[in-house]
């Protein structure tokens, strides 16, 4: 891919608009990259390294490191804070395509396309709304942990006699056994009672 759609990837209004990396010359092909790539089209880094890790596909390994790549190129070329960063724009063009055959019956040949793509990788820093939507989740995720492990906290620190007095007691059973493990005596309190 040239010309203009490269440059509104990377260009936007004559200012550059994200930090890229790019894979070129990747053994398979663009469209099976392009599946991949439309899980992470627009999600935050993190979330789309997650998606990577566990999608089951073999370009999921190629795109991840990738996506590795161009966040790395945004922290140190340009500063950014890798937890502010999202997936801005992700593409895969068609590479050269080798060209092998296999023979087949009566003298003749069968094409064999072997496939390779060039894939790029666009990562920008999200806009503030973004990034207060994204606080206010935590946020929120932070506040309810905390309370659950206030609850937990606090029911520990009950003591054992309003806990045994709240609830009915549960009867204790004793198993005596003879000597020779043949027969078994088992008795409760409430029995004895």
């Amino acid at each position: 891919m040239t010309g203009p759609k490269l440059n509104e990837a990377n260009n936007k209004a004559g200012t550059r608009s994200g930090t890229k990396a790019s894979a070129r010359f990747v053994r398979g092909s663009a469209s099976k990259v392009r599946v991949v790539l439309n899980l992470i089209r627009d999600q935050d880094v993190r979330r789309a390294d997650e998606i990577l890790q566990f999608t089951d596909r073999e370009a999921a390994r190629v795109v991840r490191k990738l996506l590795a790549s161009a966040v790395a190129n945004a922290v140190n070329n340009d500063g950014q804070d890798a937890d502010d960063l999202f997936v801005k724009a992700c593409f895969a063009d068609e590479g050269p395509t080798m060209k092998r055959f296999r023979p087949r019956a009566k003298g003749r040949a069968g094409p064999i396309l072997k496939r390779s793509s060039h894939i790029t990788i666009v990562v920008a820093r999200m806009g503030d709304e973004k990034l207060a939507a994204r606080d206010v989740k935590s946020s929120a995720r932070g506040s309810a942990l905390s309370s659950r492990r206030a609850r937990v906290e606090g029911s520990r620190k009950r003591s054992p006699e309003k806990v045994s007095s709240s609830a009915d007691p549960a009867p204790i059973v004793a198993i005596e056994a003879d000597e020779e493990n043949t027969t078994l005596d088992v008795t409760t309190d409430e029995m004895e009672k």
